[in-house]
This record gives C-alpha cells, sequence and structure tokens, in this order.
C-alpha cells in the first residue's frame, strides 16, 4: 500500500463530548461567579475606598493597648480555653458510642446505624454560632451556652471519624477474640481499641485545636469567652483595645497549634 493511501490520523486530547462538557462546567462557573457577584450586591465605591479605610483602622489600632491585658482579656482568654477543652470532653463522651453504633461491623442493626449517622450528620451541619445563639436562648449569655455549642458541633466531627476508624480496623485479632468467646467489652477493648487508639487521639487533638478557634469568635452571640471582649471594644470604637484583643487571639491559635503538634509527636 503506498503512503499516498494511508490516511491521516491527528491526535487530539479530547475527544468531542469530552470538549463540550469541559465547555459546560466553565460556562457554569462563569455564571456561577456572575450570579454571586450580582447577589452580594457589591459596592464599587466601597470596593474602591477599602485599602484606604484599612489604612485608617491600623492607625487607629497603634499603638496596641498592652495595658488593657491584665484587667480586660486575661480572664476572657483563659475562659476561652476553658470553654474549648470542656466543649472538647462532653463532646468526645457523646461522640464516641455514637461512632461505634454508626460503624456497620460493631452495630449491624440497620437502624441503629442510621440514626447514629443522623446524630452526627445534623451535629455537623449546624455551624457553631447557631448552636451558640440557641444555648444563649436556653441558657442565657456565658461561658455554658459555649461549651455546650463547642460540644455538640465537635461530636459529629469526632463520631464520624471514630465510626470510620472502627470500621477499617483490621478483623484479624477480633475474629480470634470472639472466637475463642471473648465478651463484646473484651473484644472492643483488645480487639478495636488498639488498632484505633492513634486515630483517636489524633482526632480530639485536632478537634480540640479547632475548637479553640471557634471559642474565640462565640462571644461575639454572647456565649463566653474572649470574643465578648472584641465585641465590647469594637461597639465602643476602642481599636487599640480590639488590636491587643486580636493579638491575645492570634498568639494563642499559635500556641495551641505548637503544643497540639508537640502532643502528637510525643503519643503517636
Amino acid at each position: 500500500m503506498s503512503a499516498g493511501a494511508i490516511e491521516a490520523r491527528e491526535w487530539r486530547r479530547f475527544t468531542p463530548l469530552q470538549r463540550l462538557a469541559r465547555f459546560a462546567v466553565y460556562l457554569a462557573v462563569v455564571t456561577a461567579v456572575v450570579v454571586s457577584a450580582q447577589t452580594v450586591e457589591v459596592i464599587p465605591e466601597f470596593l474602591l475606598d477599602a485599602p484606604e479605610q484599612m489604612a485608617d483602622l491600623l492607625r487607629r489600632m497603634w499603638p496596641v493597648a498592652f495595658a488593657f491585658y491584665p484587667k480586660g482579656v486575661h480572664e476572657a482568654l483563659v475562659e476561652t480555653l476553658h470553654i474549648a477543652t470542656l466543649g472538647t470532653i462532653i463532646s468526645v463522651i457523646i461522640a464516641f458510642p455514637i461512632g461505634l453504633a454508626a460503624a456497620n461491623n460493631i452495630a449491624p442493626n440497620r437502624v441503629l446505624n442510621h440514626v447514629a449517622r443522623l446524630l452526627l450528620v445534623s451535629s455537623r451541619s449546624v455551624n457553631s454560632l447557631v448552636w451558640a445563639l440557641l444555648f444563649v436562648a436556653v441558657f442565657g449569655p456565658g461561658a455554658l451556652a459555649g461549651t455546650l455549642a463547642i460540644a455538640f458541633r465537635s461530636v459529629g466531627f469526632v463520631g464520624k471519624l471514630v465510626g470510620e476508624a472502627v470500621e477499617e480496623a483490621n478483623r484479624g485479632t477480633v475474629e480470634a477474640l470472639e472466637a475463642s468467646g471473648a465478651p463484646w467489652l473484651s473484644v472492643l477493648s483488645f480487639g478495636y481499641w488498639p488498632q484505633i487508639q492513634p486515630s483517636f487521639w489524633s482526632v480530639v487533638l485536632f478537634r480540640w485545636d479547632i475548637n479553640v478557634r471557634e471559642s474565640a469568635v462565640l462571644g461575639l452571640v454572647g456565649a463566653g469567652g474572649i470574643g465578648m471582649a472584641l465585641d465590647t471594644a469594637m461597639n465602643l470604637f476602642q481599636w487599640d483595645r480590639v488590636a491587643m484583643v486580636l493579638l491575645a487571639i492570634f498568639a494563642v491559635v499559635i500556641a495551641a497549634e505548637v503544643a497540639v503538634t508537640a502532643i502528637r509527636k510525643r503519643i503517636l
């Protein structure tokens, strides 16, 4: 067969259907951006004026009111850490049995699995600020509302990851214990727990780290902590004190990150 008789082939990276699909995705993204920009109603004058306003705000924040820390920040900061810590402990106590119930290999009952997963999804679907508003309405403003908000928000996170860790556990040790007639609690303690223990502590530490950040803003809705000091300073236009509160929050978040990293290296 002659070379001229061979039909020339052109290599293309995507088929016509794939190109059409890619174009549809790009068009959907552009449309979503345009519609979102129209929905949020960005005011061009405010957008252009933003750098000048930000510079003015920074000038008002300087110098930082470090003298305000002992009487206005320290106690609220400690309360924030207490809210995060106690909220995390309560969430672990609640989430652990729910996470076990959500694992198919621990509780094979379909109804129990679905109810447990519904509880975990319900916890994760509500933001911590919404939980805080709810508990402030029930218990009044203060640290109790913030602690419960952190706890109920964290249940879904901790329970979901614990349940997944249990489902991924190696069945060899578990089956050996079951074959020897070990009771369910012994199977859980010596079969599953040694396998999920690293994941469990990693999840708890990670969630506490997140809760420190979240508890810092709960005071904006009256749920205790340093957020209340921040809200008060902003309402009174005391920007040097606002800077002090923001600096304290930043320092605590960094310290929590360092502490969690060090603890994980020691226990995992």
